[in-house]
């Protein structure tokens, strides 16, 4: 297009189509070559520092050049003593600041488009590095929830294996089953809640060996909930740390109950276990199992209210909120 239109000029200058041909083609032709150049310098080399500068001295310097081979060809094309030449030399500044000005836009638009380019290079590995960290994180939360179970379990057979033998390799057979579980789960992000309360069921048939009747459990669900997502492995340690500040620093039977309930905002799951501040002295927070688990919600759904807990009528009461995709 530029090309017609230099022609076009040069005709109405009176300048006769050979030589406003040759001038045109010559012209166009180096120009193109000059642009290609700086696009594809900026795509190699971008400018971090005095861009603005590098650009300014790189598209004069691809002007001038740009000229002095223009001058050349145009010289070889044309016998010496043709008076184009003269109009040539003549017409060298407006040339020059044709010239300047497409080359420097070209430097300009191609500085903004490899910039642009880069930094959203720049966003997509910062995104996946920061999903990897979160995975990582995840799986680290995970494996730091099962110790001290096993070590519970493993305590108890022990225990078992001289009193009541028959009994501890029933356990020992519900802590593979429970462990392999685990394994499979471990490799899933989400499971559907009836898969988590099948899961969550081999934990608690292994706890009621070590406590006997003492550990009483009550699953209250909705029929609609049972086929709502959650992240994999988040019920037994929340049931877990209900275990623990219910039966630990009691004697009598304790009741554990778990409610599944679903609504607009997502499935919503309550735990609920015994209570007393006269005879239980809590650590502060609440406790590294629903510390872990705030800090998973956190990583998943980028929110800190998913997880409550609130302790009334000698009742403690952990409450998850786990949103669904529409």
């Amino acid at each position: 297009m530029w090309m017609g239109l230099q022609f076009i000029i040069l005709r109405q200058l009176n300048i006769d189509q050979a030589h406003a041909a040759a001038d045109s083609i010559a012209s166009n032709t180096l120009l193109a070559i000059s642009c290609f150049f700086m696009s594809n310098n900026m795509k190699y080399y971008l400018p971090r520092q005095e861009k603005y500068w590098y650009i300014l001295i790189m598209s004069l310097a691809a002007s001038l050049i740009w000229l002095l081979c223009l001058q050349g060809i145009l010289w070889l094309i044309f016998a010496e003593g043709d008076l184009y030449l003269q109009y040539l030399k003549d017409t060298w500044g407006i040339r020059f600041g044709a010239g300047f000005l497409l080359i420097s836009s070209m430097s300009m638009f191609s500085l903004l488009w490899y910039s642009q380019q880069e930094t959203r290079e720049k966003d997509i590995r910062k995104t996946e590095s920061e999903r990897l960290a979160k995975e990582a994180e995840l799986y680290k939360l995970r494996q730091q929830l099962q110790p001290h179970f096993l070590f519970n379990s493993l305590n108890s057979i022990s225990a078992l294996t001289g009193s009541n033998p028959e009994k501890a390799r029933h356990m020992i057979h519900q802590l593979s089953d429970f462990l392999r579980g685990t394994i499979k789960r471990d490799e899933q992000q989400w499971n559907t809640l009836e898969e988590e309360l099948e899961y969550l069921q081999l934990y608690l048939d292994i706890e009621k060996v070590r406590f006997g009747y003492r550990l009483q459990t009550k699953i209250i669900f909705a029929e609609n909930t049972l086929q709502l997502k959650l992240p994999a492995l988040l019920l037994q340690p929340v049931v877990e740390n209900a275990i623990k500040f219910g039966l630990y620093d009691t004697i009598g039977e304790v009741l554990i109950k778990l409610v599944a309930t679903s609504d607009h905002d997502g499935l919503t799951i309550t735990v609920e276990n015994p209570y007393d501040p006269e005879t239980l002295q809590p650590p502060k927070g609440t406790g590294f199992g629903l510390e872990s688990i705030a800090r998973r919600l956190f990583l998943l759904f980028a929110r800190q209210d998913l997880l409550s807990v609130k302790k009334e009528n000698k009742k403690f009461i952990t409450t998850i909120l786990i949103p669904q995709s529409a």
